[in-house]
């Protein structure tokens, strides 16, 4: 009797899957040789280093604040929230208005600390009830429409908020009054770093560690995660899923609002398309650190954050490109690309299946 072997198949690299690995490869080519250009040019300083990484920290903290609203509506709903930057232009926009009451009064520079809380308070007051009447409106009719019809409804939704900010508040740049107490630097550890930049830092992080913990320990928290996973077996179990759908709005919503106002004090000013370039960013981060995990959009705002604000100096400047922080926005969505080609999950995020992808 003859003996058979098994001889294993090799698959062939398609012509799609040549070019992603030789995209790929051109990608980490780019990075490794302007990297060491930068280095071997010694143009930066290590102070000069550190000053780009505290900013992309703050920047980064930032967008982990926004990138939690779309990563928990996607969990829950299966869906992304276009609109989602323009529910943080929302409370930014209109909190400038209550900044600049606080000023004009001297209250502001009196009581910097009470004035701050105020407007975060508000902020994430005015982008919660924007974020719920979205959700009611918009999104709650189309539940169980065709995956397509919710997406463009969500874009439909955020052209409306922009234009009806725009129409409400004027088209012009407002600039956000000033904290005299944040001017100048803080040293830590030996390392200066901006007030404001501290501030920022301080206040996401605690924003984004009680928003973890009301959702991991308490019974709301576990009834969303409950939702998240089987809605129908949810409602089974006395979850009211309207309700459920409804808080997870309003979370993602109030921490875009006090996203608004920690952008506002980095970027000192405020307009009515702020939320579109922040909001794509943010979106970024959910799909980098794994869209629909909580922790993994926190990661993936830090990590971008970071690499935004170092990236253009490390990666390009070594390359002999005169501006290369005018490419920062290439630098970011060449990594959204790079995610979306090589790792669709994300890096704390899991494969799905098909019934939930």
């Amino acid at each position: 009797m003859a003996s058979w072997i098994a001889v294993p198949r090799v698959r062939r690299l398609s012509f799609v899957d040549a070019f992603l690995w030789a995209f790929r490869l051109v990608v980490l080519l780019v990075v490794v040789w302007g990297t060491v250009g930068t280095l071997r040019l010694g143009r930066y300083t290590a102070e000069q280093w550190m000053d780009f990484f505290v900013f992309g920290l703050a920047q980064g903290g930032i967008y982990a604040l926004i990138a939690l609203g779309y990563t928990m509506v996607y969990g829950i709903l299966r869906m992304i929230n276009f609109a989602h930057g323009e529910v943080f232009m929302s409370g930014a926009y209109t909190t400038y208005f209550v900044a600049a009451s606080l000023a004009a009064s001297g209250f502001l520079n009196r009581h910097p600390f009470l004035s701050l809380l105020l407007l975060l308070v508000v902020a994430a007051g005015v982008s919660l009830g924007v974020a719920v009447l979205v959700e009611r409106v918009a999104y709650r009719p189309l539940r169980r429409a065709p995956r397509l019809v919710p997406l463009i409804t969500a874009i439909g939704a955020s052209f409306f908020l922009q234009y009806a900010v725009r129409g409400l508040y004027g088209s012009g740049f407002k600039a956000y009054p000033e904290f005299q107490i944040f001017r100048g630097e803080l040293q830590v550890l030996g390392v200066g770093i901006l007030r404001t930049q501290a501030v920022v830092l301080v206040s996401a992080a605690i924003l984004m560690f009680a928003l973890y913990q009301f959702v991991m320990r308490t019974k709301v928290g576990k009834a969303m995660r409950a939702v998240s996973e089987d809605k129908d077996a949810a409602a089974l179990m006395g979850i009211d899923v309207d309700r459920i759908i409804v808080l997870t709005f309003a979370i993602g919503g109030a921490a875009a609002g006090a996203a608004g106002v920690l952008y506002a004090l980095v970027f000192k000013q405020v307009h009515f398309f702020m939320g579109f370039v922040p909001g794509i960013k943010a979106f970024t981060s959910a799909v980098l650190g794994g869209i629909g995990n909580i922790p993994g959009a926190m990661l993936g705002g830090v990590f971008l954050g970071v690499l935004e604000s170092v990236g253009p100096a490390l990666f390009l400047d070594g390359l002999g490109i005169a501006a290369p922080y005018q490419l920062k926005d290439v630098i970011a969505f060449t990594m959204l690309v790079m995610v979306l080609i090589f790792r669709p999950q994300g890096i704390l995020g899991e494969r799905l299946a098909g019934k939930r992808a």
